[in-house]
């Protein structure tokens, strides 16, 4: 059963899916080429090793040697699969990188912190782009897992400790200042990333702990017409059952949400979590009623 799902779910929308992974390869060897190559600025993963032997090896290749050898440890220590799903980024991320290598832009470099700020920004949307699509681009990415599955690290202290290592080398070789900038762009990086693989918030999760549930579920579900899931919970202090409020509120209405439930409930302690994604036809009550309408309509 969970073969036949995780086999579903590679198999799924196969062709977009590369397309995506082509688009944001580009997207990030054009970023890699135009903003830290020409400008002497540093970057992480394989991109920031090629940077620092640029002298003695093409990027490209360099880029290629570790994604092959991300390649034969993912298909030693991760298998197969991982390694047939790594076989296109290994290939085409050097590839694009050597094809971006010559085009000429003129950025401006009297202003290296816009120039560091747009590089980081474009290599989130390509980055974001290509994690979307579920594939591995090899070389460090592929090490990390191989690093996770054999001494249970999580992926973001790995690549921490890798980029680490590569922007202090950097800051040896190209000096310290170029180091600020890497942190600052590594930052830039992930929140753009995350953003784009994720989407915008457009909806928060509340969860209500409340002495005055029926008011509380009455305000969300009738003024704000939003639905309302009840949880059973218990206190781990107090061990006493407990109700626990559970709705999905569109961004916009956040404050009046918020301050609606204090208003009722002062005491009330409420945990508002980022929704990027809502699937289902009950996330209010009005797509319901419609949904019942329909409903009653096919019979």
């Amino acid at each position: 059963m969970k073969k036949n799902i995780l086999y579903s779910i590679e198999k799924k929308a196969l062709l977009k899916r590369y397309l995506l992974f082509i688009i944001g390869s580009f997207i990030s060897a054009l970023a890699y080429n135009l903003f830290f190559l020409k400008s002497g600025l540093m970057s992480g993963g394989s991109g920031g090793i090629a940077i620092l032997i640029k002298d003695y090896l093409d990027p490209s290749i360099t880029i290629f040697i570790i994604a092959v050898l991300g390649l034969i440890l993912g298909a030693i220590f991760l298998g197969k699969d991982f390694a047939i799903n790594s076989v296109v980024g290994a290939i085409i991320s050097p590839l694009f990188v050597k094809l971006t290598s010559d085009i000429a832009i003129n950025i401006p470099k009297d202003d290296i912190m816009l120039v560091a700020i747009c590089g980081a920004v474009l290599t989130g949307i390509g980055n974001g782009l290509t994690a979307k699509t579920g594939f591995s681009s090899g070389g460090l990415d592929a090490i990390s897992h191989v690093i996770h599955k054999k001494i249970h690290l999580s992926h973001g202290t790995i690549y921490a400790v890798f980029n680490g290592l590569i922007i202090i080398a950097g800051g040896f070789a190209l000096g310290y200042r170029v180091v600020l900038y890497a942190l600052i762009q590594l930052y830039i990086i992930g929140i753009i990333t995350d953003k784009v693989m994720l989407g915008i918030s457009s909806n928060k999760t509340f969860f209500i702990v409340t002495n005055k549930i029926s008011e509380v579920k009455e305000y969300i579900s009738e003024y704000l017409s939003r639905g309302v899931t009840i949880l059973d919970a218990k206190g781990g202090y107090s061990k006493e059952d407990q109700e626990v409020i559970m709705a999905v509120i569109p961004t916009i209405e956040y404050f009046k949400a918020r301050e609606g439930i204090l208003e009722i409930d002062p005491d009330a302690f409420i945990t508002i979590c980022d929704s990027y994604q809502v699937y289902g036809e009950y996330s209010s009550r009005k797509n319901k009623k419609k949904s019942k309408k329909n409903k009653e309509s096919d019979k």
